[in-house]
């Protein structure tokens, strides 16, 4: 798989918010709608929170400011991504995609690049189910031994 991560900053005029609802609710249905003709295996969008927390991480790194979001878009391969070839239908369909980034991106001040996705840490809904407690066993003198979060029992 190839994915090609577009950092997103919207053009002057547009808040925040007007380019968030834009990006989601007209843009997104256009990827959708072109997605097979592009070869386009996922879209994920990420958009960047009002939070105190950015401007708390951006300064413990003297970063710079956080971007209005991030689009992730994964191909099979690098020749689905490029088209493979010269296929008119693609082309169109990049093109109308093109046109709509033109009405809320600022493209010139938005980097992307494409990449091999390498996972580190896997969602926690592939993790091994915990295993049950064993039960203590009998101490050499027949006692039991109680764990600190078992209630003692008279």
């Amino acid at each position: 798989m190839v994915k090609l991560v577009f950092c997103l900053r919207r053009l002057p005029h547009l808040s925040r918010a007007e380019f968030q609802r834009y990006w989601r609710e007209s843009h997104a249905p256009l990827v959708r709608r072109h997605a097979a003709t592009l070869r386009i295996r996922r879209y994920v969008q990420l958009h960047t929170l009002e939070a105190p927390v950015q401007d708390a991480l951006r300064a413990s790194r003297g970063g710079p400011e956080a971007y209005d979001g991030v689009a992730e878009l994964w191909w099979d391969d690098a020749e689905d991504l490029m088209g493979r070839g010269n296929d008119p239908a693609w082309r169109a369909a990049a093109l109308e995609l093109l046109e709509d980034e033109r009405r809320f991106i600022d493209l010139e001040r938005s980097p992307l690049f494409v990449g091999d996705e390498h996972v580190v840490i896997e969602d926690e809904g592939t993790r091994p189910e915990p295993r049950p407690m064993r039960r203590a066993s009998p101490t050499l003198h027949g006692a039991r031994r109680r764990r600190p979060s078992q209630p003692s029992t008279p």
